[in-house]
């Protein structure tokens, strides 16, 4: 797709700034009422529902109306009850204790207990999700005095402890589904068992996902939904008149693409509004493997930065959805340092950098090949692609591109098959929980999704989290911060494009959908419905 075109299409809509931040008084505030299935729009197709393997967007989407964790936090990041119904915290920053909900149950009928925290917590999950390891690594004993009652000591104060125990960091699993059982490859993981509001009934592959009331959810009255409809619909334009009729009542993530978002929102029977992503608060970039060939020399990271154009990219293929990325660090996010060397749009500079690197200028105008594997989120992924191919070869780089499906792009990323690919990460509230864990070289773990993929290697980088994860004071966690950032942005392990801003779209006779800090990932056991 050429550049005219691009500007051509835009041309169509006005940046999308203006709406990124509609009232959220208009999702509630009404009687609720029983009854109804929400029809939710999920694209791509997630690989599982299995959350505390995959933490796949669409899967924390579906995930999280069936798994729960000890807490979920507001708007401002402040934690709020959900297993646990309380919590202290040590003078000393050390201990913490959890008084857990008492009538809970898991799915099956079992009741939950702390057990089923402590198995969660220092078994299952330090083995498949990518940030818990680093999380609970930290905790030195974990005590269970009684069934309702659970105690970490950590080794050392760890600032955003209870930051982990959002339902996508850290859902609770069943102990006594799960022990002793290949954790992978457990049948349950099927049809999940966890205790949210809503329960697994069928998967039409291809079509939809169904979950139905958990008649024994803990909330009394609760939820007020019959069930939840997740919608596949792989074609953009088909999930826009699926919005644009009723048939659908929401959608969230990049679920819309970013061409439709403006006149999706002039509709007077939908709602846009971009909160509900403060704890994730994402970036995105091209994901860049370190240890392939000439993407192990820093210079050829630089050069792919100087070679696409940001502002372009942001203006004209996201609409205005967000903004530039400076660095690991999002704005919205603690500790970000803005005082980072700058990548402005030089494809000059860019093949200055080449050059440097070694890579001579062919006959055929080629200087380096790669290949980038194309995200499959959407058709604003491909279009991304395409552009980027369409910028490297202005310096030089030939860019093949490569399709695959969610699964295939997951297996590849994590098993070092590919060169280039793009991705985006969430921060999850503190660079200690959702930055760290992309660079540190401890979390090269092959096969596990969101960790350090790339293979990049920097000791001092590895210190310098860890200091800002051990930080006391705040002044000594952004000076680490502050530093690491810096060297991050001068070796580019990953090329920073944009701080995203998704919309999440919901039909006006649903409500009390975006209520806290997590938003679309939410448990959804206070929607309601209009009859």
């Amino acid at each position: 797709m050429q550049r005219r075109e691009f500007l051509t299409r835009a041309a169509a809509l006005p940046v999308a700034a203006s709406i990124a931040a509609a009232p959220f008084s208009a999702f509630g505030q009404a009687t609720p009422k029983r009854g109804g299935v929400l029809n939710i729009v999920l694209q791509p197709e997630p690989p599982m529902l299995m959350l505390p393997i995959n933490q796949g967007t669409t899967t924390q989407v579906a995930g999280g109306k069936i798994f729960q964790s000890l807490l979920t936090f507001d708007f401002q990041l402040k934690p709020l009850p959900s297993l646990a119904k309380s919590w202290t915290i040590s003078p000393d920053g050390l201990t913490y204790t959890f008084k857990l909900q008492e009538n809970v149950k898991w799915h099956d009928g079992k009741p939950f207990t702390s057990a089923d925290v402590a198995f969660s917590t220092q078994v299952f999950l330090t083995e498949v999700h990518g940030r818990a390891r680093a999380n609970f690594g930290r905790v030195a004993t974990v005590e269970t005095p009684d069934a309702y009652t659970i105690v970490y000591k950590l080794k050392e104060p760890f600032g955003p402890f209870l930051h982990a125990f959002e339902v996508s960091s850290c859902p609770l699993v069943p102990k006594h589904i799960y022990e002793g059982t290949d954790f992978r490859k457990n049948p349950a993981n099927d049809a999940p068992i966890g205790t949210g509001p809503f329960k697994f009934k069928e998967w039409k592959r291809g079509s939809n996902i169904e979950l139905v009331r958990n008649e024994n959810y803990w909330k009394p009255g609760l939820p007020y939904l019959d069930g939840i409809s997740f919608r596949i619909i792989p074609d953009a334009a088909l999930r826009a008149v699926a919005l644009e009729t009723g048939q659908a009542h929401a959608s969230q993530f990049d679920a819309v693409e970013p061409l439709d978002v403006q006149r999706l929102a002039a509709l007077p029977h939908l709602t846009m509004t971009t909160k509900g992503y403060e704890f994730v608060s994402p970036i995105m970039w091209i994901d860049i493997n370190n240890r392939r060939g000439p993407l192990a020399d820093k210079r050829v990271r630089q050069a792919i930065l100087h070679a696409i154009d940001r502002d372009f990219i942001l203006k004209n293929l996201f609409f205005g959805m967000g903004k530039i990325a400076t660095g690991p660090i999002a704005s919205t996010t603690r500790f970000y340092d803005p005082n980072v060397p700058k990548y402005p749009f030089d494809p000059a500079k860019a093949e200055a950098l080449l050059e440097a690197a070694g890579h001579k200028k062919g006959s055929d105008g080629v200087r380096v090949k790669m290949r980038c594997m194309v995200l499959p989120y959407g058709e604003v992924w491909q279009r991304l692609a395409e552009y980027t191919r369409q910028a490297f070869s202005k310096v030089g780089i030939q860019l093949t591109l490569e399709s695959t499906d969610v699964a295939g792009f997951w297996k590849k990323s994590t098993e070092d098959d590919y060169e280039l690919t793009f991705n985006f990460l969430s921060q999850f509230a503190d660079p200690a929980l959702g930055v760290a864990r992309a660079y540190i070289s401890t979390n090269i773990r092959r096969g596990v999704p969101s960790t350090n993929i790339g293979g990049y290697v920097n000791p001092k980088v590895d210190e310098l989290f860890e200091a800002g994860a051990k930080g006391v004071k705040d002044e000594d966690r952004q000076k680490a911060y502050s530093e690491v950032q810096k060297i991050l942005v001068e070796d580019v392990p990953v090329a920073w494009i944009l701080e995203m801003a998704w919309p999440n779209f919901v039909n006006k006779k649903v409500h009390d959908v975006i209520t806290s800090g997590i938003g679309p990932v939410e448990s959804y056991d206070r929607v309601w419905m209009e009859s």
